[in-house]
């Protein structure tokens, strides 16, 4: 898929970050709705900036969401719970623009004991081997960097870090094989204790501290005496958050897949109930290509899923497994259709889609998660089915 001996990069960032702060309002609201509703239809939209967190989207459900109580615990949640840091979950203003579904998708997609699709659109999953998570390495290690950025600041471990940051990995391939990781590029949020008296900079102490305490427990085997790092590399990191920048829904939707190693169909996940195939499909077709892969079928995968709205079977698939293959690409497109449910309503009851478990997920990646009961997307239970239909395509 890419060149044997190169340099690859990955960012990922932390749930402080505004448009992460987005991701996990939109998919809280998902959940309320959920919780009441397992029908509900929810396509949820966020907005933040500067002490405002506008709301809104299409919503159906017989269920009732308090939004003004929903973002202000899960912005208390997330660390933004001082005036300081610019948007304090206390004072933040709320604006709640949200509306009913449009009755013309609800009749395609509400089609007695079948569901339509609720969009069109192509949707990819992808599995390696490079991790046993079967990710590429340098996404996992950009999530894992944040996920310790997060850890330490929680428990105490670096106080003076703030609830804002950001990743990037940069891995060196040898024979298409990753060695080693070549550069790390850090963004942490901190307060004004740890910046130098002339007011300019982070100082080297609180720099070396993330070094000691993220950033080599994290890399481990991957870290030598060549790694580069860079920490905040405007100098300091005080002013972050939606005091800084503005974030939305569905704006890190590289992050939330696999780091820019495989295509993208380019919708996003936060904030969108299961019958929405940018969602659904995403998630199947990972299944798919993961349990390929594990099955020992390629050891690469790439899965494609292309749905028509109304419709309730895919239009087309496609699989790559780059020359991998034990099989041709052809004959796994084919199998695909006789092992998976690959309509809205089989994703749906296989993954055990109706549940509110997508605030989870709008956080450290959509993929190679291993809690299991939430991510029932990444289960290895598929090998068995596959190897016993190979002799039907």
């Amino acid at each position: 898929m890419y060149p044997k001996n190169m340099l690859f990069t990955s960012e990922s960032v932390a749930e402080g970050h505004p448009d992460k702060v987005c991701d996990q309002i939109s998919d809280a609201v998902l959940d309320a709705c959920l919780k009441q509703d397992k029908n509900s239809r929810v396509a949820c939209e966020t907005f933040v900036t500067m002490g405002l967190v506008i709301v809104g989207g299409e919503i159906t459900t017989t269920g009732y969401v308090d939004i003004h109580q929903l973002v202000r615990e899960l912005v208390k949640d997330i660390g933004y719970t001082s005036p300081e840091y610019g948007f304090d979950y206390q004072t933040i203003a709320i604006l709640n623009a949200i509306h009913a579904q449009s009755p013309d998708i609800a009749q395609g997609v509400n089609r007695g004991r079948k569901i339509g699709a609720g969009d069109q659109g192509s949707m990819f999953g992808y599995a390696n081997k490079q991790t046993k998570q079967y990710m590429p390495l340098p996404i996992m290690l950009a999530h894992q960097l944040v996920q310790k950025l997060a850890e330490v600041r929680k428990k105490k471990i670096i106080p003076y870090l703030g609830p804002d940051g950001k990743s990037q990995v940069t891995v060196e391939y040898r024979d298409g094989k990753p060695v080693r990781v070549d550069y790390v590029v850090i963004a942490a949020q901190h307060t004004n204790e740890v910046v130098t008296k002339d007011g300019k900079y982070m100082c080297e102490d609180a720099k070396e501290e993330i070094i000691q305490k993220v950033i080599k427990p994290v890399l481990g085997e991957y870290y030598d005496k060549n790694t580069k790092i860079t920490i905040n590399g405007t100098g300091k990191f005080v002013i972050g958050g939606p005091q800084s920048d503005t974030g939305m829904t569905g704006r890190k939707i590289i992050v939330d897949t696999y780091g820019g190693w495989a295509v993208h169909g380019g919708g996003a996940f936060s904030g969108k109930d299961p019958t929405k195939v940018d969602r659904s499909a995403s998630y199947m077709a990972r299944y798919i290509a993961k349990n390929i892969v594990h099955a020992g079928l390629a050891e690469e995968c790439l899965v494609q899923l292309s749905y028509c709205i109304g419709l309730t079977e895919p239009v087309a698939i496609m699989v790559n497994t780059f020359g991998s293959g034990k099989i041709s690409d052809e004959k796994l497109a084919k199998l695909i259709r006789k092992v998976f449910p690959l309509s809205p309503k089989g994703m749906i009851e296989h993954l055990k889609l109706l549940r509110p478990i997508y605030q989870k997920t709008a956080v450290y990646g959509h993929f190679g998660r291993e809690d299991y009961d939430v991510f029932t997307w990444e289960k290895l239970d598929a090998q068995d089915e596959l190897l016993s239909k190979l002799s039907k395509v």
